[in-house]
């Protein structure tokens, strides 16, 4: 298990701007997915805030439709990725790239969506 740590740390840092190989280029989109996840996660926190202080001024039941909702948009995502790009091991190296992709522009439209809702009335 540390062969391949120290492998990892003895290669140099990936250029995502300049990425060549399809290992570079899954990286960087792995990487591109998971800052549109915390950037939508951010967006999240705002949403739930706002539904959280709905509640308080009655009637209830914001947050829970809220997170009802977000629990069923994350399944679809992954579900909606993987009708379209197919399972893992039915495809090749660049699985990843396209997995990761999709992943990315569904969750950057799923911030904006989190994001219309935090500041709807303010």
């Amino acid at each position: 298990m540390i062969l391949p740590i120290l492998l990892l740390a003895s290669q140099p840092p990936i250029d995502c701007a300049n990425a060549m190989t399809q290992t570079d280029m899954n990286v960087c989109s792995y990487r591109d997915f998971q800052s549109a996840d915390r950037v939508m996660n951010e967006a999240w926190g705002k949403a739930v805030t706002k539904a959280k202080a709905a509640d308080k001024q009655g009637p209830v039941g914001n947050f829970n439709r809220l997170l009802d909702a977000q629990r069923k948009w994350l399944a679809w995502r992954d579900a909606q990725c993987l009708s379209e790009n197919g399972p893992r091991e039915e495809s090749g190296t660049i699985w990843p790239l396209q997995q990761n992709g999709c992943l990315k522009e569904l969750t950057e439209a799923r911030t904006k969506q989190l994001r219309a809702y935090g500041s709807a009335g303010n």
